[in-house]
């Protein structure tokens, strides 16, 4: 660091500042403060999970808890609350730090205790995003986006870029505990390079959907099993820009969903066969990282996961290579489900169209459908007191 204009040395002016701590808001400062925390955490008994850097571990005995961090906000839970008490007075001999007890509010999340288990909320957080979008008192809508197709037409562009890529930065924060406007915000993410009024009109209709949704939350529920299972599906050349699919997957730890996603696959698929298994190798994936994550979080896994497919072509190309003269064209790296279904490590099941959850992400549903289906999600109203 350079001597500051005015305050030069003249007696060294060629000198130049140590530095001896890290200073908040530099590029290298957040890394600084993680070597720092993770090596006292590592320190007092704590050992890093291999998957996700963020996720501590201590365990003794039979107890067992876990610290999660982001920056320098902490959770901790465990499984015993004198073993916890006895890590947070270690981490204040270290750092300044204030215990705010059980979680209410985190990131923008809330958590709200039921006689069931757990309800994460951002109702706040999406009510902020309607005052900022103008539009607190608007008309509510039954579903975030609209089933009718799209013409493709000659638009003006958006006249502020910048609030709508804030508001659609701000909307896709809240797919975190919002899963069923995930496939709404993410078809509207392809088009923040060119932005235009008609884009801003299905923008408004997930936001009046949100208006008349703003109290739900994600309800997390106790299970007595610890067994995945996962569905995927995909929308093959649903596109109608460009001929993509659309490929979607939802994984269920018991009976509550922890992850989803909805995305357009990088390719076209010359068949729904094709685009079906791309999607199931997505979820495939995700399976396994979760598996890894569970391990380190030494909960067991009491059986193979299963992951639910509506396509027949798909779930026998994940079994054997009885399509192979026509796939020949499809990615290696998507082949690697045979082999995780040939050890057994995974499952592969034919589930009809109708029970198909991760239809929501993929496909704009009708009214009757998409609420059925955010039911099953686990998205629903606070309970009543």
């Amino acid at each position: 660091m350079k001597q500051p204009s005015g305050f030069v040395d003249s007696a060294l002016p060629s000198h130049v500042c140590r530095l001896h701590k890290s200073l908040y808001g530099l590029k290298q400062a957040p890394r600084a403060w993680y070597t720092r925390l993770n090596d006292f955490l590592l320190s007092i008994g704590f050992h890093a999970s291999k998957v996700d850097t963020s996720l501590f571990i201590f365990s003794v005995g039979a107890d067992i808890c876990y610290l999660l961090v982001y920056v320098d906000d902490i959770l901790l839970t465990g499984s015993n609350s004198l073993l916890l008490q006895r890590l947070i007075q270690l981490l204040s001999s270290e750092f300044k730090l204030r215990d705010l007890g059980s979680v209410h509010y985190f990131f923008s999340i809330e958590v709200q205790s039921t006689s069931m288990g757990l309800m994460l909320r951002q109702h706040k957080y999406i009510l902020d995003i309607l005052t900022r979008a103008g539009m607190l008192s608007c008309k509510p809508v039954d579903t975030p986006i609209s089933t009718s197709k799209a013409t493709i037409l000659p638009d003006p562009l958006f006249s502020d870029a910048t609030h709508f890529r804030q508001i659609i930065g701000a909307l896709q924060y809240l797919t975190f505990t919002r899963p069923d406007i995930f496939f709404a915000v993410n078809r509207v993410c392809q088009f923040m390079h060119v932005l235009t009024d008609s884009h801003w009109v299905v923008v408004k209709r997930i936001l009046r959907y949100l208006w008349g949704t703003a109290s739900h939350g994600l309800h997390i529920t106790r299970s007595s099993s610890f067994a995945l299972h996962g569905f995927t599906d995909a929308d093959w050349a649903g596109n109608v820009e460009d001929r993509k699919s659309t490929g979607g997957y939802l994984v269920f730890f018991g009976q509550t969903p922890i992850s989803w996603k909805s995305g357009k696959q990088r390719i076209i698929a010359r068949s729904s066969t094709e685009a079906e298994y791309k999607a199931l190798a997505d979820g495939t994936a995700e399976v396994i990282w979760l598996q890894f994550l569970l391990t380190d979080l030494q909960i067991p896994s009491t059986s193979a996961p299963i992951i639910w497919c509506d396509n027949l072509g798909a779930t026998y190309l994940s079994a054997n290579p009885v399509f192979h003269a026509r796939t020949k064209h499809v990615e290696v790296d998507y082949h690697f489900v045979r082999d995780r279904v040939a050890k057994k490590k995974i499952q592969i099941h034919f589930i009809s169209s109708q029970d198909q959850l991760a239809d929501v992400f993929t496909k704009p549903l009708p009214t009757s459908s998409f609420t059925a289906f955010r039911f099953k999600l686990r998205v629903d109203p606070p309970p009543s007191a």
